[in-house]
């Protein structure tokens, strides 16, 4: 056997005792990086779009629902007759593209953070209870469950909301009664898994009574996965916001939307792109980043990727 051979032979010795699923040290601070770089460039974009929704409309001197016929359907950075600038064109009556984005962004995180909460509420004491108690209470929440479940949510929430009609209350209502199976079914799962632990049944041996252990012992404990439920499904609350919106099922005219403004635009695509094209391209950057942050404090979060 020659010296290169020896040299070879060592080292996959030592990469074939390796256990299964582990990484090498260098590959896993390089993951890492890649994770936390994840986090904090999503995190930056969509801190961006929270300080335009928020301040972005008291700075912009242009009135979202302002019309000027006049100065219909101008292009992107064109200098309007009293000398300021539509960064992002005029749409089919005059109304800044721009200031209509910010009011839109301001509605849909509004809309997304309040469907999340009542969502998160109904949805986490229902698996909570479901999972704590069993019996015939987890039995009857999890069937309404499954039967939701059947019904794609996008097509439950339009049905619901031609009902109830167009205004930001009903959208999250809406909304919240389509999401809350998700938070049911995660909180249930992790549950299941807490109830039989040693320090829970420690501290229903010591004389805790059920409402301290929901609330000290378990629900601390299942913080981590309801928070990345919500952080995806942010995401796709915002983009059923703006599908009904775009529908005319959403937010009213009278309050500026990105579904809205994107289905104003699609008669005036050929002559004015940009009506539709600007707040669709917004819309999709902060879904894609909801969904980035989601998956990136997922792998975080996770057990077995703890090593990452």
């Amino acid at each position: 056997m020659d010296r290169s051979t020896e040299q070879v032979l060592p080292q996959s010795a030592e990469n074939s005792t390796l256990p299964a699923g582990e990484v090498r040290p260098a590959a896993g601070r390089t993951r890492v990086r890649i994770g936390r770089l994840r986090i904090i460039v999503s995190l930056a974009v969509v801190a961006f779009y929270v300080v335009a929704a928020v301040v972005g409309p008291m700075l912009l001197e242009f009135d979202p629902v302002a019309t000027d016929l006049g100065s219909r359907l101008k292009p992107p950075g064109f200098v309007l007759p009293d000398g300021h600038t539509a960064i992002f064109g005029t749409d089919q009556v005059g109304q800044d593209v721009l200031a209509q984005m910010l009011q839109g962004a301001r509605v849909s995180i509004t809309v997304g953070v309040a469907t999340l909460v009542l969502a998160g509420v109904i949805g986490v004491a229902a698996g909570v209870a479901a999972g704590y108690f069993g019996g015939w209470l987890d039995m009857v929440l999890m069937r309404l469950a499954d039967i939701q479940l059947t019904f794609p949510s996008i097509l439950l929430a339009i049905f619901i909301a031609s009902i109830l009609g167009p205004s930001v209350v009903n959208v999250v209502i809406v909304l919240s009664i389509s999401n809350w199976v998700t938070f049911a079914r995660v909180t249930r799962s992790q549950v299941l898994g807490l109830k039989s632990r040693d320090f829970v049944d420690a501290t229903r041996t010591l004389g805790a009574r059920t409402w301290h252990l929901v609330t000290r012992s378990i629900l601390p404990s299942v913080t981590a996965p309801i928070l990345v439920v919500a952080t995806v499904e942010l995401g796709h609350v915002i983009l059923a916001e703006a599908s009904l919106s775009f529908l005319g099922l959403g937010t009213p005219a009278s309050t500026p939307s990105w579904g809205l403004t994107i289905a104003n635009g699609r008669d005036y695509l050929s002559n004015a792109w940009w009506i539709s094209t600007i707040p669709g391209i917004g819309l999709a950057v902060l879904v894609i980043s909801f969904g980035v942050l989601g998956d990136a404090l997922r792998d975080r979060f996770d057990p077995r990727l703890r090593s990452m």
